[in-house]
């Protein structure tokens, strides 16, 4: 076969999931492993969710509703906008995907930081933009350093509050006084997937953010399904922005893009308060034992803004992340971040937790770090 790709297209590495149990069973011959390297829902999904999509299962047949209209009344109500300040995604990845497609030509500016979330900068490359990437400064976004960056070509800049791998949240008065630095011809997206198990006074007025944007820089944010409502399986996110920056994603929007599935099990997602404090309540209690317990066996611990936190086990990370295959618990290794001596670990189940912090312990010990 001799049909061109182009170099943008054959240069990107391939995004790395993290890995599953199956893989690591079957790879490791080892049985009951345990994953918290991927950021999930320790306590599964909503009951509520799980029943909508049983009832759902005979209208398979059937095309999903192209205009998610039940799921975008359900949280336009839930987050205080109008339906038509709302898009849904195929998780908020896609939606990331429709902000580059609208927005960014060959040659255009996409200002990131690194680390952060990798999609945003395989998106750009993949339309033929130019990625602009920062690092972080102290494990949070150079905000100045951002706005140094901005130039006329510049079209999007994308914030991970909290950043995803580092767990710090920008303080809302400096996010606020960023945002009115910057021109008005660019949009600013905040990426908040983590946003529910962020202390309140870290969170943003997103509503105030999106609504006054006249004269001043448009700001989209980014939700997901996946992590506070344990529906990373069915894959469903959304987006809140002016009804004229929904109105243009609209436009690189598939019609049928989020599932029939999807759409109902967030629905009901939504209304399962119950589900969704359980979560809160079991990440915020069993964090704070994990980093109590990790720091009694030598190690140091990262504050964090989500339902993850770093670790600086005082070793190389990646041969830790191996030894601990091995005994069947999946955590994630920094070091290709930058991070050599840290880990990232997921808050589990209280069964799960105490598990990662015997393994740790022990491999630790075999490895000679503490």
């Amino acid at each position: 076969m001799k049909a061109r790709v182009p170099d943008n297209i054959k240069s990107i590495v391939p995004y790395p999931p993290g890995k599953p149990i199956e893989e690591l069973e079957r790879e490791y011959g080892v049985k009951n492993s345990i994953k918290l390297a991927s950021n999930e829902n320790a306590w599964g999904s909503s009951p509520k969710a799980i029943e909508a999509i049983r009832q759902s299962l005979n209208n398979l047949h059937r095309y999903p509703d192209g205009s998610n209209y039940y799921l975008v009344q359900a949280i336009a109500e839930k987050d205080g906008f109008s339906p038509d300040e709302v898009i849904v995604g195929n998780g908020s990845d896609e939606i990331i995907e429709f902000l580059v497609k609208a927005y960014v030509e060959s040659g255009d500016e996409v200002i990131t930081s690194h680390p952060s979330f990798l999609m945003y900068q395989k998106v750009v490359q993949v339309r033929g933009g130019v990625n602009r990437v920062l690092p972080l400064k102290g494990m949070h976004h150079d905000l100045d350093g951002i706005l140094a960056t901005v130039t006329d070509r510049t079209r999007l800049i994308f914030l991970d509050n909290p950043n995803n791998p580092t767990a710090t949240a920008i303080e809302p008065a400096k996010l606020y006084s960023f945002l009115s630095d910057v021109p008005e011809s660019v949009i600013v997206v905040l990426d908040q997937a983590y946003v529910d198990f962020m202390d309140y006074d870290k969170q943003v007025d997103v509503y105030s953010l999106v609504k006054n944007s006249k004269d001043r820089c448009g700001v989209v944010a980014l939700r997901t399904f996946s992590k506070a409502y344990g529906l990373a399986g069915i894959r469903v996110g959304y987006g809140l922005m002016s009804a004229e920056v929904a109105g243009h994603l609209h436009r690189v929007r598939q019609p049928f893009n989020v599932n029939q599935l999807a759409q109902v099990a967030a629905i009901a997602a939504i209304k399962d308060t119950e589900f969704h404090e359980k979560t809160l309540r079991g990440v915020r209690e069993g964090k704070a034992w994990l980093q109590k317990e990790v720091e009694k066996i030598g190690c140091a611990s990262y504050p964090s803004q989500t339902n993850f936190f770093l670790i600086d086990v005082k070793g190389d990370a990646t041969a830790l992340h191996e030894a601990m295959l091995h005994k069947g618990v999946i955590i994630r290794s920094m070091k290709a971040y930058g991070y050599t001596n840290v880990i990232r670990v997921t808050v589990g189940t209280t069964e799960e937790n105490d598990r990662f912090v015997h393994t740790l312990n022990d491999c630790l010990q075999e490895l000679g770090y503490v």
